[in-house]
């Protein structure tokens, strides 16, 4: 039939909890591509409180012209969202190419659309009915693809009463599984280690750090290698035991006026930040820089793809390897100089020093994630930065690493102070790693490739 106009759309048939409900339809552009999400920027709106399961910016629909006749097709995309996207019950990965009654679902329990497009028939023309042929006909119902995967909203499939059969596969693809598995494994350890202090600290240290570090390698979206990450925090702590912590002592508290205040010492208030400035921002953050820089020199020694996989490129690689190697020297400073102190020098009865020092161990790393953390993954983006603008190297490294010792300062001389400003301080430096983890995504060279809250870029 010629001069037929084909248009596509999407008909909303529930709401994640009224099922079957039916609402207007959304038209699709056969020009450009319509984003569905909770963002105020995409073409199809989803109600944000009403749709938490739903991403941002969900799926993409784009359309695709036949060559042959310049008809218009669609095809739709996932866009790397937290809970996935379901053809026709089917977990999406990558793209498909939409078909008349396709069921679309955004997140398992979620809103629900089919695809509908009206005055075109895939199947290919048949002969003129006749009489017999119309009898057959009308002994055999019309049912369209939509409605034969219409459910009652009472019942009650095999997969519904065992998600497992259903969601198995995909389960290795989202963000908690295998943290969860890692929790358990880490309980059975705690309990195996019952009664042995030392190695109880360091199973609830590894623990407490490295969920914090995961919490900080969710949010930057980009995969690196594990091996990478735990060799950058062993480098880090290798130099905390080896001969460069005493050069740097000597350099930045003993020659600059970075000399810590002994227990009970009365010193001003400027005193003590500029004391913490030298002695423990500018010498601490440049030394667990060292790794992040020595990561990418070694990078540049290889080809593609080892050298992304290795090396600092980008700012996201920066926070990565820079959060990496805080937790390398929290884990040490930690469990090798505050908690045996606490132990051994509290004078408390029998087993309240080792009480103590657990209860010291896991405020000390948790704060982690606003304290070494913050300031090492902020002074990672700025590397990066660097590399990505060269001919403003030194004045984007200088700017980073003077902003870094002066948040790792403020913690320190706050902690003298009042709790309360502690806290202050705290929530700037996480708020200063989040905004340039934000920047470092939307400046990424590979942001089309990163995933937001999966485990995996798939």
């Amino acid at each position: 039939m010629t001069g037929q106009v084909y248009r596509g759309f999407l008909r909303q048939l529930s709401t994640g909890n009224v099922v079957g409900l039916l609402l207007p339809p959304y038209a699709l552009s056969d020009e450009q591509e319509m984003v569905i999400g909770r963002d105020p920027s995409c073409q199809i709106i989803l109600e944000p409180n009403q749709y938490t399961i739903v991403s941002r910016r969900h799926a993409v629909i784009r359309p695709l012209h036949s060559l042959r006749n310049g008809l218009a097709h669609w095809e739709i995309c996932d866009l790397s969202s937290a809970n996935g996207t379901y053809i026709n019950g089917h977990y999406l990965k990558g793209c498909h190419k939409l078909q008349p009654g396709d069921r679309i679902e955004l997140g398992q329990g979620g809103p629900q659309f089919v695809f509908e497009c009206p005055h075109y028939n895939p199947v290919p023309l048949t002969p003129p009915p006749t009489p017999s042929n119309l009898t057959a006909a009308k002994k055999t119902p019309l049912i369209s693809a939509a409605a034969a995967s219409y459910q009652k909203p009472d019942s009650v499939t095999f997969t519904q009463l065992f998600p497992l059969a259903s969601t198995g596969r995909d389960l290795t693809q989202k963000a908690f599984l295998i943290p969860g598995i890692l929790t358990v494994v880490f309980v059975v350890l705690m309990f195996a280690a019952v009664g042995q202090s030392a190695v109880f600290n360091l199973l609830l240290a590894t623990y407490l750090s490295g969920a914090a570090f995961f919490f900080v390698y969710q949010l930057c979206g980009k995969s690196k290698p594990l091996w990478v990450l735990l060799a950058c925090a062993l480098c880090t702590s290798l130099i905390l035991v080896g001969p460069i912590l005493p050069l740097f002592i000597l350099i930045f508290r003993d020659i600059l006026p970075g000399k810590l205040p002994n227990e009970g010492e009365v010193v001003s208030a400027a005193s003590l930040f500029v004391r913490m400035f030298f002695g423990a921002g500018l010498m601490e953050e440049l030394l667990k820089a060292l790794p992040v820089l020595g990561a990418y020199f070694l990078g540049m020694l290889f080809s593609s793809p080892w050298r992304e996989r290795i090396g600092v490129w980008e700012p996201l690689d920066g926070i990565l390897l820079g959060a990496a190697s805080a937790v390398g020297f929290t884990l040490l400073e930690t469990l090798g100089q505050y908690v045996p102190e606490i132990m051994n020098n509290v004078t408390l009865q029998a087993g309240e020093g080792q009480l103590l020092g657990l209860q010291l161990l896991i405020p000390r790393i948790l704060g982690s994630v606003v304290g070494h953390m913050a300031y090492s993954g902020y002074l990672g983006y700025f590397i990066g930065l660097s590399i990505l603008k060269p001919s403003k190297r030194w004045r984007i490294l200088s700017v980073g690493y003077l902003c870094a010792a002066t948040l790792h300062a403020l913690w320190n001389a706050t902690g003298y102070v009042s709790p309360l400003l502690l806290a202050v301080v705290g929530v700037l430096s996480y708020a200063f790693l989040a905004s340039a983890i934000l920047k470092a995504r939307a400046l990424s060279p590979t942001r089309s490739q990163n995933f937001a809250t999966r485990f995996s870029g798939n």
